[in-house]
């Protein structure tokens, strides 16, 4: 049994793609070695995987660490499971939504620092990654397969296409990287576009002593309508006529009709000083 293939072990247990769920499962080997890889997990440390799926990556991961904390929201998946991680004595499936849990919970399941693995159901990938980010919780790094388009925004350059929200509250804890292209035939059943494996080394002292919250309000209002001037995205965000936004954004050193994707996370906290001041 431990040797069917995955197509294998669906069959055999009758499982039942659930569309809703966004479920496509990785069935190619050498790229399940190379995410636990790209992991960094050490033989003593915990995963927290989000979305066991069928259970091949959440088997590799359990080579790779101590210990896997798997969450999955599923239950249609428990007899692929007793299939896929027969054997394995280092995992538990949690059958909870981890978006749903609070940080309490989630410590109380894991107990001490972990790293995040997923394969990430699309619908879901921004709010998993800032639920981590944004968190208390003693998160060491993030490795998450992302549909390629979310990738490319996750470690965009300043005043490029992609440049984004996300790009700069990823950057407010922390370093991403892409470190695969991944092809949709990879995947069963295939999805209908690509995906890359993101890192984000973790570091939630990366902006202390600023107004994190201050911050995150600033950029996102900033990107929230991109055809418009900052000036105009802070007065509405913020509650000011345009002309009090663009002296806020003179007085930190910006042209007052600059755009928000003009700036970097160092000019946004500049930002933040001045507009804290007003």
């Amino acid at each position: 049994m431990e040797d069917l293939s995955l197509k294998e072990i669906l069959t055999a247990t009758g499982f039942r793609f659930n569309k809703g769920l966004g479920q496509n499962f990785i069935a190619d080997k050498n790229l399940l070695k190379a995410i636990a890889a790209d992991s960094g997990l050490g033989k003593d440390e915990v995963a927290l995987e989000v979305g066991t799926g069928a259970g091949t990556l959440t088997k590799e991961l359990a080579l790779a660490a101590r210990k896997v904390l798997s969450f999955e929201v599923d239950k249609a998946l428990v007899p692929v499971l007793e299939l896929s991680l027969r054997g394995v004595d280092n995992v538990e499936v949690i059958f909870k939504d981890v978006l749903k849990m609070r940080d309490d919970e989630i410590m109380s399941e894991v107990g001490e620092p972990f790293r995040v693995v997923a394969n990430l159901p699309y619908y879901i990938t921004t709010p998993l990654i800032m639920r981590f980010l944004e968190s208390d919780l003693p998160v060491k790094s993030l490795t998450v397969m992302v549909q390629k388009e979310v990738a490319d925004r996750l470690v965009a350059s300043v005043g490029s296409a992609d440049y984004a929200a996300i790009t700069l509250a990823v950057q407010m804890a922390g370093k991403a990287r892409i470190t695969r292209a991944v092809s949709r035939n990879m995947f069963y059943p295939a999805p209908n576009v690509d995906s890359a494996v993101v890192h984000i080394d973790v570091d939630k002292d990366a902006l202390a002593g600023e107004d994190k919250s201050l911050l995150r309000k600033l950029v996102k209002s900033a990107f929230a309508m991109r055809r418009k001037t900052l000036a105009n995205n802070l007065a509405v965000a913020f509650g000011m006529d345009k002309a009090s936004a663009a002296g806020i954004i003179e007085r930190a050193g910006f042209a007052p009709m600059i755009r928000g994707e003009a700036l970097s996370l160092s000019d946004f906290i500049a930002l933040s000083h001045e507009l804290k001041k007003a």
